[in-house]
């Protein structure tokens, strides 16, 4: 049976407050630091190449929020600014630097459409193309607008990224793994690498981690764990690789067609049991290979 999970008052919290970062992020073609040169004395402008080698600015939560894989590769440098830099702009100039946000890929743009009461909203921070109406978001604007408007938002928003439809936790789901199915985690980071190894291990502090492929790899065969040919089975790992071998997706077989997953590594993305049929449908793309404890 398929349920809707909904995320606590507190989680809500969790995500208006930490969400939107407290340090404003414009990423930007040259072009447009030439055209803002005047008004560059208070920021950090930093070069592209040096911003995403930065340790600083590779906190994962400043990575969910401004989406960095989706930035342009026509931005060439990164202004780094603190939140009232973006005000003080004469209004043509903020107006063309936040277009040029939502341009470039950033994340932190909203749909208009997520607000209740758009009207209410800042004129100069919302964006049109093509008809859509977004509202990109910055720490001061965030700051401003009323509780519940952004509870209504962020809730609508967080469902872009996962659609919260998950299965009932099946009776024969091991101990460990219970606690966490069908919950939110509480910061970003965990990812769907993270879940499996937590699953075959039982190490408690693996599923907040952020892992990568490799990592995950060599995981697996410290647990014992190698490729097997045959139909899956419980206590089976999943996993979905592109053409160049590199794992996409990863998830846990619990039995029947149920796994522990997580689909992202956001905080709106909760660890959840997901039947066999809509793992199939979102990673049909990828070429499966299974992985079984020897």
């Amino acid at each position: 049976m398929t349920v809707k999970m909904e995320p606590t008052k507190e989680q809500i919290r969790n995500w208006i407050e930490n969400f939107v970062p407290k340090k404003d992020l414009f990423f930007v073609e040259e072009k447009t630091i030439n055209f803002l040169a005047e008004y560059l004395s208070d920021v950090l402008v930093v070069p592209r190449e040096e911003f995403f080698g930065h340790s600083s600015y590779k906190q994962i939560q400043l990575v969910n929020s401004y989406m960095y894989w989706n930035i342009s590769e026509k931005v060439k440098f990164v202004i780094v600014a603190q939140s009232d830099w973006i005000t003080k702009l004469p209004e043509q100039i903020k107006r063309k630097v936040l277009f040029n946000q939502f341009k470039v890929g950033r994340g932190l743009i909203f749909p208009l459409s997520l607000f209740s009461f758009a009207s209410s909203l800042p004129e100069e921070y919302i964006v049109e193309e093509n008809g859509e109406k977004s509202l990109v978001i910055q720490h001061n604007i965030w700051n401003e607008l009323p509780y519940q408007l952004k509870e209504n938002a962020i809730k609508a928003y967080a469902q872009l990224w996962d659609n919260w439809i998950c299965c009932d936790v099946p009776e024969q789901t091991p101990i460990h793994i219970q606690k966490y199915a069908n919950n939110f985690s509480p910061e970003s980071g965990s990812n769907c690498l993270s879940a499996t190894l937590f699953a075959i291990t039982e190490q408690d502090w693996i599923v907040r981690e952020w892992v990568h492929p490799n990592t995950f790899l060599n995981g697996l065969e410290r647990a014992n764990f190698s490729l097997t040919n045959d139909d899956v089975k419980k206590g089976d790992v999943v996993t979905w690789v592109n053409n160049d071998g590199i794992i996409q997706h990863a998830t846990y077989h619990i039995d029947n067609n149920l796994f522990f997953n997580k689909n992202g590594q956001t905080f709106f993305n909760p660890w959840k049991i997901t039947h066999w049929n809509q793992l199939n449908e979102e990673w049909c793309e990828y070429k499966i290979k299974v992985y079984r404890k020897s």
